[in-house]
């Protein structure tokens, strides 16, 4: 063992350029990083800086460095898709062959809704398409509240959305109905990797907000992953964000539910104040959900500045036996076509206060290294059918 604690970090939505395969799903010349430095011309990320990520990926006026604080690389996507679960699921060991349905285009099937409204209280469903959640609370939350209807929605992701007012509906029935949506979407044809509830307050239009209340209902995972073996060989696997509801809890063994990406990192910092020994598995949802789907790079590149603040707090509270490790899940270019994820390269940037070395690593042709090095490092076998090989050799 090298390290005693790992701390890896999700930006979720990050990528880094087009990845080799981006062809095949229409995202050619997607860029979510290289975009939002286009776009937001006195984008400030000393840290990012330091640590080598213009060195990784040309940058609009943000130089690389001379001596960079880290190692970096690009890793690519081995699994079909190009969604959440995919993403951090491969990382962990996990190779995706079908990718998780999707009803973005078409909405859900009235077999399924109908079912679905029977185990609801029959309740009439309203929605069904792909929309923003802050849209579609102000198209139809007036009409759900005041008629008792249920606002089911989807996105890009493989998912299926459910609405609920914490004051009229209450959690505890909306959480029952994601409950039995979950078990409905169960059904091969019918089947999206996640159920999401998502509660808000207010009562007019433009008085909507979403409160930290939403709670998603996962697929397990197929398989076993290095969080699993983490855990049987008596490691800690703490959760910060959504990571327990991806991977359905499987494999964690503590987590931490964030309201927001800049309290995800509050929560890591403070858990870099404590002991453990294992891995802290961060997710930062806020880039891909507040400013990747909507479009703004703008706000994307606002949100990697706080991360980056952030980022510099933390950094100065590693031990010489911590490793950092920073990449992402899939990309979502804000400057691209619809609302889509992109099929694009993540970063892998890795750092120790006890390191060396630095520069660049040779590229990846899987997330999966991630969760690989991982292993090797506390010394567990990698679960049997997972790919990935590790970096710890070549980090000095």
């Amino acid at each position: 063992m090298k390290y005693k604690r790992i701390f890896t970090i999700v930006i979720d939505s990050l990528g880094v350029g087009a990845g080799p395969d981006a062809k095949e799903y229409g995202d050619e010349g997607s860029d979510t990083l290289g975009h939002i430095s286009e776009q937001k011309k006195d984008l400030h990320i000393p840290f990012l800086q330091q640590l080598g990520i213009a060195n990784l990926h040309p940058l609009d006026h943000i130089e690389p460095v001379q001596e960079p604080m880290g190692y970096y690389t690009k890793l690519q996507e081995a699994s079909a898709g190009k969604d959440t679960m995919t993403g951090h699921w491969e990382m962990m060991g996990l190779h995706i062959t079908s990718p998780f349905q999707t009803f973005t285009d078409t909405g859900f099937p009235q077999e399924l809704l109908d079912e679905l409204s029977r185990r609801c209280d029959h309740r009439r469903i309203i929605g069904n398409k792909s929309a923003s959640g802050t849209e579609i609370l102000d198209e139809l939350a007036e009409q759900e509240i005041n008629q008792g209807d249920l606002i089911v929605y989807t996105s890009a992701d493989s998912v299926l959305q459910i609405c609920g007012n914490e004051e009229t509906m209450g959690l505890e029935t909306l959480y029952r109905y994601c409950e039995a949506a979950r078990e409905l979407t169960m059904k091969e044809e019918w089947r999206v990797g996640r159920v999401i509830a998502r509660p808000y307050t207010g009562m007019h239009k433009g008085e909507f907000v979403r409160t930290s209340n939403r709670h998603d209902y996962a697929l397990k995972p197929y398989g076993k992953t290095v969080l699993d073996a983490l855990k049987a060989e008596g490691y800690d696997v703490i959760s910060v964000g959504k990571i327990k509801d991806i991977f359905d809890g499987e494999g964690i063994t503590e987590a931490y539910r964030s309201t927001s990406s800049v309290h995800g990192m509050e929560q890591t910092i403070e858990l870099a104040e404590k002991d453990f020994h294992g891995l802290c598995f961060v997710n930062l949802v806020d880039f891909d959900a507040l400013w990747g789907h909507r479009r703004n790079p703008i706000g994307y590149g606002e949100e990697l500045e706080r991360f980056d603040e952030r980022l510099g707090r933390l950094l100065t509270l590693l031990r010489k036996d911590d490793l950092l490790i920073i990449t992402a899940d899939h990309g979502n270019d804000p400057t691209f076509k619809g609302t889509d994820h992109t099929r694009e390269m993540v970063p892998l940037i890795v750092y120790s206060p006890s390191m060396n070395g630095h520069g660049l690593l040779t590229e990846g042709k899987t997330f999966a290294d991630i969760g690989a090095t991982i292993a090797e490092n506390f010394d567990v076998k990698m679960p049997e059918g997972t790919i990935g090989t590790s970096r710890l050799q070549e980090i000095k």
